[in-house]
Parts: structure tokens; sequence; C-alpha cells
């Protein structure tokens, strides 16, 4: 009796499933195994390992969350119609009407950026003007920026090994790579707390951070060329790659998503007079002084170059906090309760903890592999402990002392400020063995 009980939950969600999900994961394992037979030449025993393991983990997950089971075959079509047309020369992305307009990796990752940026405003139009109708569309061109994103990160893959056999790698190894990487999965994540909880009333927040991460990559583009495939230095020609960088990102991402909904905590539940005085009047007091000690005073070069930099994104980001202060009354009644709010953080930091944590640890074997130590003390590694002591910090004492309301809001809010830096941070004013993608 004891043993039935143990197992009926998972009888009964085995039970839930359609015919269209079993379909599905059939589809994916015949997928996979034709991909095996087809390029298993091609491949080590690490790789094949990934392929065969794919199909059950991308089943488990479209059974789970079901926009997965349209998702991945969408992505699928996109990238392999794509493939076909490059017919193995990098000269058609510029002679095919598709290849040119849509699906080459640029022009797929512009689409993103531009639907993103669609997606944000008619979000934040639906969230002012009361209107659901303006958040499903905003819902509908997150999910289009999605597509577009994926498709265009796949088809950057291939097309690396276009440049050459040698040159052929995944595309997370610099930081217009990474930052694609790092929109993709603040946006699914996003994407599934929205159908969860049934509320579109996050998208205007979350989709800020990610449309914020997409201007910076087409600033990044522009003014670096960085959309140009280059050969991996010798440190990430490893296997070790592929695992770590998309686990960190998956921590990076949840921690932005989790701070973006303690601010909507926080512009529902807070005094408007603290929200000034903390998320304006400080950071322009503080820039303000900056800016004093070193254009005034001229400190040295090196500092002048630091604050300037700081300035480009302390000031629009005050602006954002400012105008949504002043908008509060007007969709102040329209957020989720605070119950929800707190559910979100936390599942988000948790969720973003956990992968954080492996992150961590894959990197610290692959430094070995690499540099011969499990820990130098490097810049990278010392801002990636700090946040991940943040984070271990904030879920003990939500967990331990029961950590709620303002006080754990702001204290995730801040934790932006900590991840911004470590993420970006670091490669704008540090220097180090992860100096892969400066500023």
């Amino acid at each position: 009796m004891e043993m039935t009980q143990n197992y009926t939950p998972y009888q009964g969600f085995l039970k839930r499933l359609t015919v269209l999900d079993w379909l599905y994961a059939v589809a994916l394992c015949m997928a996979s195994l034709f991909a095996l037979s087809r390029f298993g030449g091609f491949m080590d025993a690490y790789e094949k390992g990934v392929l065969l393991l794919a199909a059950p983990t991308f089943a488990w997950l479209g059974w789970h969350w079901k926009p997965v089971r349209w998702l991945i075959p969408v992505l699928a079509l996109f990238s392999l119609f794509a493939i076909h047309l490059y017919a193995g020369s990098l000269d058609m992305a510029n002679q095919k009407f598709f290849l040119k307009y849509l699906l080459s990796s640029q022009s797929a990752i512009l689409w993103m950026g531009t639907l993103f940026f669609l997606s944000t405003l008619f979000y934040w139009g639906g969230l002012i003007a009361r209107s659901n109708f303006g958040s499903s569309v905003g819902s509908v061109l997150c999910w289009a920026a999605v597509i577009m994103g994926f498709t265009g990160m796949l088809v950057r893959w291939y097309e690396s090994y276009l440049v050459g056999m040698d040159v052929g790698h995944i595309p997370v190894s610099n930081l217009y790579e990474v930052f694609i990487l790092f929109s993709m999965i603040t946006a699914l994540f996003y994407l599934y707390y929205e159908q969860q909880y049934a509320t579109l009333q996050l998208g205007p927040f979350v989709l800020l951070v990610i449309s914020a991460a997409v201007g910076f990559l087409l600033w990044y583009t522009v003014s670096r060329d960085a959309a140009d495939i280059q050969p991996l230095v010798p440190a990430l020609q490893s296997w070790w790659m592929k695992i770590h960088v998309p686990a960190n990102f998956i921590g990076y991402g949840t921690f932005s998503l989790a701070s973006m909904v303690a601010w909507a905590y926080l512009l529902k539940y807070e005094k408007a007079k603290v929200l000034w005085i903390v998320l304006v009047v400080v950071p322009l007091s503080i820039t303000a002084i900056a800016w004093f000690f070193a254009f005034v005073l001229n400190v040295s070069p090196v500092v002048n170059a630091a604050i300037l930099s700081a300035t480009k994104f302390v000031v629009p980001l005050v602006c954002v906090f400012g105008l949504t202060t002043i908008i509060r009354n007007r969709i102040i009644d329209r957020l989720p309760d605070s119950d929800l709010l707190e559910d979100v953080m936390y599942k988000a930091i948790a969720v973003g903890f956990a992968f954080f944590t492996i992150a961590t640890i894959l990197g610290a074997l692959w430094a070995a592999e690499a540099w011969g130590g499990y820990w130098s003390w490097d810049p990278k590694e010392t801002w990636a402990l700090i946040v991940w002591l943040n984070y271990a910090a904030w879920l003990h004492m939500r967990l331990m002392k029961g950590l709620r309301g303002q006080a754990a809001a702001w204290w995730a809010l801040v934790g932006l400020l900590v991840t911004t830096f470590a993420f970006l941070g670091v490669n704008m004013f540090l220097s180090g063995l992860h100096s892969y993608g400066t500023l």
C-alpha cells in the first residue's frame, strides 16, 4: 500500500500524457538517432552522449511545459532551412533572400532585438492602458523574439564551421554570443513563469532588462564588429565551455528576472518617497561626486574612463526607475499580489543559485584542466564567489529566518548590481584570465 502511494503521483502524470506528447517524444528520439547515424563520425564520445541525452531531456521539458513541444520543431525547421540555403558556402548569405533578410545569424539576431523592443513597448502599453490585449501582443512578440534568437544562435553555430572546420564552435565564447544567450534564457524563464502564474503584468519589468541587454548588444556589435566569427583562444577549446557557460547564464538570467520582480514588488508596496531617494537621488548624487573627483580634480585617465563608462549605465537606469515611480499610481493596482511576487522571486533565485553553483564547480574543474589549478582568485572568479555568497545568504535568510517583504525585495534588486558587475563590470574595469570579451 505504501509503495502504491509513493508511485501514484508519477503514474498520474504519465496517465495525463496525450498521444501528441508521446509522438513528440518518439520524434525527438528518432531525430537524435538519425543525427547520430548521419554525423556520429564527426563527434567525440562527449558529444554523442549529449546528443542521446537531448531527446529524453527535451521530451521531459515538453511534457511539463507544453510550449516546448512546438518550439523545438519550429527551431529545427528554421535552422535546417537556413543550412539548406547555405549549401555549404557563406557567400549564400548575401545571395539568398531568406538568408539575407531573415535566417542568417546576424539577420535573425537583429530580428530578435527588434521583436524584444516591440514586446517591451506592448507590455508597457498594455499595463499603462490597462489593456490585456496589449500585454498579450507583447507576450506573442516575446515568443517570436525567442524563436529568432535561438535560430540565430543555431545558424551561427553552423556558420562557424563554414568559416573553417578548425574555427567551428558552440556560440557561447564571447560577449556578443553570451548576451544573446542571456536574453534567451531570461525570456524563456519569464515566459514559463508567465504561463504558470497566469499573469502578464510582470512582462513590462522583465522585458526591460532584456531590452537593455539587447541595446548593449547592438552598441557592442556596431562599435567592435563583434558579430564576426573568430577562432577560439586555446583555453576555450574545451568541451567544458559547452556546459559551464550555459549553466552560468541560467544563473545570471534568473537572478536578473528575480531583480525585476523585486522592482515590481517595491513599486507596489514601498513608499514613493523611499523609492525616489534610493533609486534616483542617491545614484545621481554618487555619480555627480564621482564626476567631480574624476574630471574636476582629474584623478587619472583610467579612473575617468571607468566613471564615464559607468555613467552610461547609471543614468538610463535612474531615468527608468524615476519614470516608473511617476506612473506607479496608474499601474499599482494592476500588479500581482505580494504572495505571487515573492513566490516568483524565490523560485527564480533558487533555480539560479542551483545552476550557478553547478557552473562554479564546472568552472573550477575546467580551470584545473586549462591552468593547472582549481581556483586562482582571478577577478571573474572572485566576483562569481561574491554573487554566489550573496544569493546563498538571501536563500538562507528566507528559508531559515523567514525573510519577506520589502527587505527581501531590496536585497534581490541590489543583487542585480552585483550580478551585472560580475557579468559585465569585470570585463570593463578589471582584467584577468577570463578576459575573453573585454570592452
